[in-house]
């Protein structure tokens, strides 16, 4: 089977049901792009035998219904196709459970981090920082109505989640989180 078509030279994507969106192929491929994140999140953390691959990887299957649900705009769509897609809020509960699990584990966040603390961690930073990206693209078609909310609160708790776990692998690892400094211009200019 052919991973790219006619269409998707053009710049057209398919969505469920007949209708084609104009996507322009310099764009970053929004919550797919979260999905081949999560990917390379996974393979690393499964190399270490991480606890949380589990939970990784089902994340990758809700970012499928996230996809679904996002190729199915409201406008368009038959009520059979909005039905099939719905997302619900289940899977950002059990982000939030997640979430939960492991800040209970890590210290207290007194600082702002920057992305740090070994290899998993920063590529789960990464993954973060991809999915924010994602997040800012679907937070106008909720607006516009052409996708359910829980699309992107899911993606909202996603990063949080994301972001909560490479702490927790930096700790877990025995790595040092980077604290944020605030660059200081006169300090810099009494030294010169």
């Amino acid at each position: 089977m052919a991973v790219w078509g006619l269409g998707s030279r053009l710049g057209l994507r398919g969505c469920f049901g007949a209708a084609r969106l104009l996507y322009p192929r310099f764009q970053s491929r929004g919550p797919q792009g979260v999905e081949d994140g999560d990917r390379f999140a996974l393979e690393l953390v499964t190399e270490k035998g991480h606890t949380f691959a589990e939970e990784l990887q089902k994340i990758q299957c809700t970012l499928q219904d996230v996809g679904s649900a996002l190729a199915t705009p409201r406008s368009s769509a038959r009520e059979a196709h909005l039905k099939y897609t719905a997302f619900k809020a289940g899977p950002i509960l059990e982000l939030e459970q997640w979430i939960d699990k492991y800040t209970s584990q890590l210290p207290p966040l007194t600082a702002f981090i920057l992305p740090s603390g070994g290899k998993i961690s920063s590529a789960l930073h990464f993954c973060r920082a991809v999915c924010r990206r994602a997040e800012r693209r679907v937070v106008p078609l909720v607006q516009m109505g052409e996708t359910d909310a829980n699309v992107a609160k899911f993606l909202n708790r996603l990063s949080d989640y994301l972001f909560t776990l490479a702490r927790y692998a930096a700790m877990k690892e025995g790595n040092q989180e980077k604290i944020y400094k605030k660059n200081d211009p006169s300090a810099e200019s009494e030294g010169l």
